[in-house]
C-alpha cells in the first residue's frame, strides 16, 4: 500500500528544516571544511530527493518553478556519484533552491490536506 502523499510532503519539509538549522552559521568556507555537516546536507538532500517522486504529479505539475527532475535527480547523483558531490554544489542548492522548494511543498502540502478533508466529508 502507497504511504500517504502528506507524510512525503512531511519528510521534504522536515529535511528542508534539517539543512537550515545544519547550515546555520556557516558561510561558505567554513561549510565546506565541515565533513559532518557536509554530509548531513547530503542525506537530508537524497531524503528531499526520494520524497519528491513520491508526490502526486498533478501538485508538481502546478508549480512550475520548481525544476522536480533535477530534485529527484540529485539523489541519484549523491547516492551513486558520492565522490562528484562538491561542496560548492551542496551550498549553492541549500542557498538558492531550498528556500522556493520549501514555498511549493508547503503549498502542495495544504492541498493535500485539503483534499483530506474533502474526501473524509464526502464519505458517508
Amino acid at each position: 500500500m502507497a504511504k500517504d502523499p502528506k507524510l512525503h510532503a512531511d519528510h521534504i519539509l522536515e529535511a528542508i528544516a534539517n539543512i537550515e538549522a545544519d547550515i546555520a552559521g556557516h558561510d561558505f568556507d567554513s561549510f565546506r571544511s565541515d565533513r559532518r555537516t557536509k554530509q548531513l546536507v547530503e542525506r537530508n538532500l537524497e531524503i528531499i530527493s526520494e520524497a519528491s517522486r513520491r508526490l502526486p504529479e498533478r501538485l508538481k505539475a502546478k508549480e512550475k518553478d520548481i525544476e522536480w527532475k533535477a530534485i529527484a535527480g540529485i539523489g541519484n547523483v549523491l547516492h551513486h556519484d558520492y565522490h562528484d558531490s562538491h561542496p560548492t554544489i551542496l551550498w549553492e542548492t541549500c542557498k538558492k533552491d531550498l528556500v522556493p522548494l520549501k514555498t511549493a511543498v508547503t503549498r502542495i502540502r495544504r492541498e493535500l490536506a485539503r483534499q483530506t478533508t474533502r474526501d473524509r466529508d464526502l464519505t458517508p
